[in-house]
């Protein structure tokens, strides 16, 4: 047998069929970065009929040692651009889209309507969530995958399956990032190599399905773990991320990046930490909600779970980036 797909084809798991429902099949990706480039590597790899990637990011080289799919002449470059003509390269007969955007509660709708899975590759807090909110809404199947400094998971969501709302509803501030913890390149291969596999097993419709499962790695010890989800419930309520232009005057601002971050608070709002919110009164709410803002969703989810215990219902969350 020869051809580009003859190796994946002899699988009885696959064949001529399975082929068929790859290039029939469309994969929103969101985030071209360590997670996303072998993702995008593999699923175009394995003829996936359309590729949308969303990225709103440029090329650094701090991302190079990570992300192979770039080379030095692609640094300053868009991630979503660089990584379309690169793969347009090494698979021509597929379409592939890029989306040079933030994704956000107005796009996500659109975007997940029109894709069969979805790959959440952001390794974002408010992108988790929004997508989450969006494919539990249109009954589609999430593959969702974060790793910093040598352990990670991916998991599949939603699809008629539990959410990752109901799977993760807390958050920890003590999570980091990849800037201030730092991360191994080959962890990353691994847990992005696991989303596209992730991914390609739900496009071939395989049983068992791993819509309901989550995939521990631990790239220190090399030991795989993880668990089942079926049955977790989904929360009674949910605190809506929403985009900064929705902000308006009636709402109470509280902008929870720390002064280096951000020299002047979002929409005028008061800067206060996480461990502060709670002193806010509940008069100072009286005329709107009180709308939490940091960096990636991670503090504003904090805030807005403090703020819930002490009976403040109106909260929306905003992730400024």
């Amino acid at each position: 047998m020869t051809g580009r797909y003859a190796r994946q084809t002899v699988l009885a798991e696959v064949g001529a069929a399975g082929q068929a429902r790859l290039a029939a099949a469309s994969v929103l990706v969101v985030g071209a970065g360590g997670l996303g480039c072998p993702v995008l590597q593999y699923l175009a790899g394995a003829g996936v009929g359309r590729l949308t990637i969303v990225d709103h990011d440029t090329v650094e080289e701090s991302n190079l040692h990570r992300q192979p799919i770039y080379g030095m002449d692609d640094i300053g470059k868009p991630k979503a651009e660089a990584a379309c003509d690169r793969l347009r390269r090494f698979n021509p007969v597929i379409a592939i889209d890029a989306v040079l955007a933030r994704l956000t509660p107005q796009n996500a709708a659109r975007l997940v309507a029109d894709a069969d899975v979805i790959v959440d590759a952001a390794d974002s807090f408010a992108v988790t969530y929004i997508l989450s909110d969006a494919c539990q809404a249109a009954a589609k199947p999430l593959v969702s995958a974060s790793v910093i400094g040598l352990t990670g998971y991916a998991g599949a969501f939603c699809g008629g399956r539990p959410s990752y709302r109901a799977v993760f509803p807390d958050v920890s501030i003590d999570g980091g990032t990849c800037a201030s913890v730092g991360v191994l390149g080959t962890a990353v291969a691994m847990l992005g190599s696991l989303q596209a596999h992730l991914a390609l097993h739900l496009l071939l419709g395989l049983e068992p399905t791993v819509l309901g499962r989550v995939v521990t790695f631990d790239a220190r010890r090399l030991a795989f773990g993880g668990f089942g989800f079926d049955g977790s419930p989904e929360p009674e309520s949910t605190i809506p991320f929403i985009a900064p232009d929705e902000v308006s005057a009636d709402d109470l601002v509280v902008d929870l990046r720390a002064l280096e971050e951000a020299p002047q608070p979002f929409a005028g709002g008061r800067r206060l930490s996480v461990d502060h919110v709670a002193a806010l009164d509940v008069e100072l709410s009286s005329r709107g909600r009180i709308v939490l803002c940091c960096r990636s969703g991670q503090r504003a989810l904090l805030a807005a779970d403090r703020l819930r215990e002490r009976g403040f219902a109106r909260l929306a969350l905003v992730a400024l980036g």
